[in-house]
């Protein structure tokens, strides 16, 4: 046990002269100790110095080309892709609001007119960036509508948004997708990641009741059951709650 001393205390005893002799020892051991480990230690950098160097020189490369990468590249290209996306755009949006005439104005929104990039050209010219990102979303959209399927998973699952919505809403395109194509488990897969995706009033009732009626095709009663039962109690004000009411009796009577 260590014992406090006085200061200007000496040792009067043997024993304690032996005691201070050897508390002596051990400090100057330790101080030696650590003067050759700081002594390997420098000759260690001194004789490894150029692969010291040479590894923070390329950290400091890599560093600064991501720096000249997003200055240079990146935001210029987020500026011209917002450009062009516009006239895309126009098309994108007119089909979704008309009456007639869809089918062209998808084929107009998806390959460009008047010299004007299209959704297909953005998405791969722009790879990487919003607007780019915005044009594969838009791109499996027209191709869903306009019944080309496969082409709908491929832009459709290229897009990755942090909007839970937008997300949800890929999520379950693909899953139509796949209904069409009569791959119903794929579609079961798409729509219940689209459940997950977000919780909210418009989404998750839509996609639980189609995962709901996917399921009992596939004959998976219990499973189908769930769906329906959680729009009857979670979203009684749906407009899918009444015919989740009806699909539910169904699922029960084959469960």
């Amino acid at each position: 046990m260590a014992t406090y001393k006085k200061r200007g205390y000496k040792p009067k005893t043997k024993a304690e002269k032996e005691i201070e002799v050897e508390e002596g020892s051990t400090t100057a051991e330790v101080f030696n100790t650590l003067d050759e480990g700081a002594s390997k230690t420098e000759a260690w950098v001194e004789k490894n110095q150029k692969f010291i160097f040479g590894v923070v020189g390329v950290i400091a490369i890599a560093v600064l080309g991501y720096i000249l990468y997003q200055k240079f590249i990146m935001e210029p290209n987020q500026i011209e892709a917002s450009n062009e996306i516009s006239q895309a755009n126009s098309y994108y949006e007119e089909a979704l609001n008309a009456t007639a005439a869809k089918d062209s104005l998808y084929n107009l929104a998806l390959n460009g007119n008047a010299g004007k990039y299209g959704l297909l050209d953005i998405a791969d010219k722009y790879s990487g960036t919003p607007a780019g990102n915005l044009a594969n979303y838009q791109a499996g959209m027209a191709y869903l509508q306009t019944k080309k399927y496969q082409e709908a998973i491929t832009y459709l699952d290229q897009f990755k948004s942090d909007d839970m919505l937008l997300a949800a809403l890929a999520k379950g395109a693909i899953g139509d997708a796949f209904m069409q194509l009569d791959q119903k488990e794929e579609a079961l897969k798409y729509y219940k990641e689209a459940v997950a995706k977000n919780a909210n009033e418009v989404t998750t009732p839509r996609f639980l009741l189609k995962a709901g009626i996917t399921a009992l095709e596939l004959g998976k009663a219990g499973e189908a059951y769930d769906f329906f039962h959680k729009i009857t109690e979670e979203f009684k004000d749906s407009p899918e709650a009444a015919k989740a009411k009806t699909y539910k009796g169904q699922a029960e009577a084959m469960k």
